[in-house]
């Protein structure tokens, strides 16, 4: 079984088209790309919403769905809160501002059976708002200065210092047994605890960044922020993590929902 994880507060806009992806996913015929020899009934996938306490139609959209709901918090907490209650081999954390492609199970765990991973994470194709909102998947960012940027400062550097950094966002696949060595994600990690995760779980299992699938990911961040701003920001956070670990202060003030 996989159990899709997915923390929020105020996605209204946004979860109903990722939860349009999941049961789009032809999840009943990879019973053989299952990275798991004991792997328990594969074609059941949950899904478990983790909600801090939205106050728009989060909720009311994530039971159409038929999504688990427990109480969440930060996206920290509320990734913890969702596995205590999941049955699977394997959780996917997702942000809820992501789409999966329709081949994305199918591609996401041949891979990591023929590269035997234990945690993987994605590259990441922008998608605006406009489009995700629509659901419309043809409506991915066309602009060839916003891929080129996703190329250039997210995608490539991921790649290349896949041996030595692990890196992931949007979306996190990982076997049970390394999430709870780990000890799920730290909660008073401030500003990226997917990366602290990451790293964490890269010393004790065999990590890779999949080629062969890709996440959409929407542009909000960087509409509201501006560009500059926000890779300003991350690029400081990966310097800071860097030279003093994680960043357990709230020099970014990230805040939860505000995009």
């Amino acid at each position: 079984m996989i159990s899709i994880i997915i923390p929020t507060f105020n996605e209204e806009n946004y979860l109903p088209s990722l939860l349009s992806s999941v049961r789009n996913q032809k999840v009943d015929e990879l019973r053989s790309s299952s990275p798991f020899a004991n792997a328990r009934v594969f074609n059941d996938l949950e899904i478990i919403v983790a909600d801090a306490g939205s106050r728009d139609k989060t909720m009311e959209m994530a039971k159409s769905f038929g999504c688990q709901i427990v109480k969440g918090g930060l996206p920290a907490k509320g990734r913890n809160e969702g596995a205590k209650i999941a049955k699977g081999d394997l959780f996917l954390f997702l942000d809820a501002d992501t789409i999966l492609p329709e081949d994305f199970f199918e591609r996401a765990l041949k891979e990591s059976k023929e590269r035997n991973l234990d945690v993987a994470s994605f590259c990441l194709e922008p998608f605006t708002r406009q489009n995700f909102v629509q659901q419309n998947l043809g409506g991915r960012a066309k602009n060839w200065f916003e891929k080129f940027l996703f190329e250039v400062f997210y995608n490539l550097p991921i790649l290349i210092l896949e041996k030595i950094l692990a890196h992931g966002a949007q979306a996190i696949l990982v076997k049970r047994e390394i999430f709870e060595k780990v000890g799920g994600f730290d909660e008073k990690i401030k500003f990226a605890e997917d990366h602290s995760f990451m790293r964490k779980a890269k010393k004790i299992g065999n990590f890779g960044i999949l080629r062969k699938v890709r996440v959409f990911s929407s542009l909000r961040r960087f509409e509201k922020e501006g560009w500059i701003k926000t890779y300003l920001k991350y690029f400081l956070a990966e310097i800071y993590m860097i030279f003093f670990g994680d960043i357990k202060k709230d020099i970014f003030k990230y805040k939860f929902g505000n995009f």
